[in-house]
């Protein structure tokens, strides 16, 4: 690991230790947006790993009517569906003092992401930009996001100048699943974000971290256009 990186990684000893102290940073970017334009805007990706830091998150007192919690990226399925990352996010984070919080979510009537960009886009734009943070996550695979490795839609999903999300058909794996359909954030809704915590735990996604670090092609681990971003406050968490 270069040195570069290591300053951005943070280890902790446990999954509690973690959440607590990233839940604080992360309220702490809210309360900024808060104070400089009145509202708040939070990008949330699903998965197992940011589990601890949105429970932690929903019991800090904010003015939760006031920030809109956006999914980073989303499965084609509908809420109360298996696999919706928004029923994640209402179960983990949407709860406590954050019940209040306005959602916005990345799944349309269209019959496939293809179809619903554009309206899923005009959501999106309504939104107050730059977001104050997100919180993304890391496959074993390589991937943020839908961001999957060669995945269509991939060049779309990197391109900091394009669209807020864009649709993503990924090549099935046992990450996947099913689900290779997919709506994502795109690189441009990153722009000028106050704050980006890359979530990472367990030994398997420490390894993939190391191999992400080191050099090799974007599209065969697409977390590598974070991680080489200079202009992205990405700061890394990793705990047992």
């Amino acid at each position: 690991m270069t040195a570069m990186k290591a300053e951005r990684l943070r280890e902790f000893s446990s999954a509690a230790s973690a959440a607590d102290s990233v839940a604080h940073d992360i309220a702490a970017a809210l309360e900024a947006g808060l104070r400089e334009r009145d509202v708040a805007v939070f990008a949330a990706s699903g998965g197992s790993t940011p589990r601890p830091v949105y429970q932690a998150l929903s019991g800090i007192d904010l003015d939760w009517a006031r920030i809109h919690v956006v999914l980073a990226d989303e499965r084609w399925v509908d809420p109360g569906e298996a696999g919706s990352n928004e029923t994640f996010i209402r179960e983990t984070l949407l709860h406590d003092r954050a019940a209040s919080a306005r959602l916005t979510g990345l799944k349309s009537a269209h019959d496939g992401p293809q179809a619903g960009a554009d309206a899923i886009n005009a959501r999106l734009s309504a939104l107050p930009r730059p977001f104050d943070a997100v919180v993304l996550g890391m496959g074993d695979d390589g991937h943020s996001l839908s961001w999957f490795p060669h995945a269509q839609g991939l060049d779309q999903a990197l391109n900091a100048k394009g669209p807020l999300a864009c649709a993503i058909t990924a090549h099935a794996s046992a990450v996947t699943g099913v689900h290779t359909q997919r709506m994502t954030l795109t690189r441009a809704a990153l722009n000028g974000v106050r704050r980006a915590d890359l979530l990472t735990s367990g030994a398997s996604k420490r390894a993939a971290l190391e191999a992400a670090l080191a050099h090799g092609p974007v599209a065969d681990m697409p977390v590598r256009a974070l991680l080489q971003d200079q202009h992205l406050p990405l700061t890394i968490s990793w705990w047992p």
